[in-house]
């Protein structure tokens, strides 16, 4: 049975955000306090499957963040064919099309929110990734399939040496301060799983559920074409962010057109789970619109922004803020031990706010370079 299916509702998911959901931000809100279901951030089919073996580090993920779905987007087929397969491979719960983004290097393509222009297209795809799945399911090897014997073993090396997430983070991250110390339920040593994968194993294996993320149009709302579409393909669920691609990210999020979306789902008389998405605010917001919409759920994007606390509709303290940007840090080197700490500075910016000093140390958090330099401008500013 699709994990779907299990999962109480009203849904709140970690929506897929390019930049953001990364595994060190998916891996804190798994500690802070888990989503419902959580993404990655979307990966180009094109890209990896002719071998760009970089690009499997979007792949990385802990067994705490379960159920857990990957995300890709591209145009060709046979491409979605091979990429669908090596995420079955690396032991997803699931896999999601998007079909939704806006930026323009990706939909002049014909990619993410450019498909719903070629809607024949977009089932092809689809069927692609259903049937990878389904030949996943009864045995195929990723080299019957032609999947590159680089892209085979970097995803072999990653299945047997993933971890259980318990991070040592580092005791003294710059001073003595009890402030400084991570979270009880954060602390531990690491423990490397057994070298012996079952999920590479075809008695082991199993038939991921396939969704898609899109928008209500290009220019304006087509759902009465667009979402019946992709409601053929018998998905198991489906997200509809309530803006069409001209608008962006700008002006608001349509929850009537959600609503409107919601009944064509219901009255199609499929099984697709359809989860809203676009300017939810709080828990209570989610909930609110979710049940006025008549939806299954919603995935959280920028209300999440500085705020893993958002699914348990919590409100922190300024001193537990800061001490989970530290903690963010942290596991952000452990994630990524050989990446430059520039990509966690806008995660620090966020954090920082809602407190005298806020603007000094989101300025200051700007020249950091590691968690020690975020503990210690944390320190020398805001204590």
């Amino acid at each position: 049975m699709s994990f779907w299916k299990s999962l109480p509702q009203p849904i709140f998911g970690l929506s897929p955000m390019d930049g953001i959901t990364d595994a060190a931000f998916r891996r804190l809100i798994a500690h802070t306090h888990p989503a419902s279901v959580s993404f990655t951030e979307f990966v180009n089919v094109e890209g990896l499957a002719r071998g760009a073996v970089s690009m499997l580090k979007a792949f990385q993920y802990s067994e705490l963040e379960r159920p857990i779905v990957a995300q890709i987007y591209g145009t060709e087929e046979d491409s979605f064919y091979k990429c669908a397969l090596m995420v079955c491979a690396l032991g997803f719960d699931g896999i999601d099309i998007n079909m939704g983004c806006p930026a323009k290097k990706v939909e002049r393509r014909g990619a993410g929110a450019g498909l719903i222009e070629t809607p024949e297209h977009a089932q092809t795809i689809i069927r692609s990734v259903q049937k990878a799945r389904d030949d996943w399911a009864n045995g195929i090897t990723l080299a019957e399939a032609g999947i590159r014997p680089r892209l085979i073993t970097a995803i072999e090396k990653m299945c047997t040496s993933r971890r259980e997430e318990h991070p040592p983070y580092k005791g003294d991250t710059g001073g003595n301060s009890d402030f400084l110390t991570p979270l009880p339920s954060l602390q531990g040593g690491l423990t490397e799983q057994s070298s012996f994968n079952p999920r590479l194993h075809s008695e082991n294996r199993k038939r991921l559920p396939v969704s898609v993320k899109t928008r209500i149009g290009t220019c304006e709302s087509c759902i009465e074409t667009w979402i019946p579409n992709l409601l053929e393909m018998d998905i198991d669920a489906l997200t509809v962010h309530g803006r069409t691609l001209k608008q962006m990210y700008t002006g608001s999020a349509n929850w009537e057109v959600i609503a409107r979306i919601a009944k064509i789902v219901k009255d199609s008389g499929k099984e697709t789970l359809f989860l809203g998405n676009g300017d939810i605010t709080d828990l209570e917001d989610g909930k609110n619109r979710c049940e006025t919409a008549k939806t299954n759920g919603a995935l959280i994007g920028r209300a999440l922004f500085g705020n893993p606390w958002f699914f348990s509709g919590k409100i922190p303290e300024s001193e537990e803020r800061l001490k989970t940007a530290i903690l963010h840090s942290q596991i952000y080197e452990e994630c990524f031990p050989d990446a430059p700490f520039f990509p966690m500075r806008k995660h620090l910016g966020w954090y920082a706010k809602g407190f005298d000093g806020a603007k000094e140390l989101r300025n200051a958090f700007m020249h950091t370079n590691s968690a020690e330099e975020v503990a210690l401008k944390i320190q020398e500013i805001q204590f």
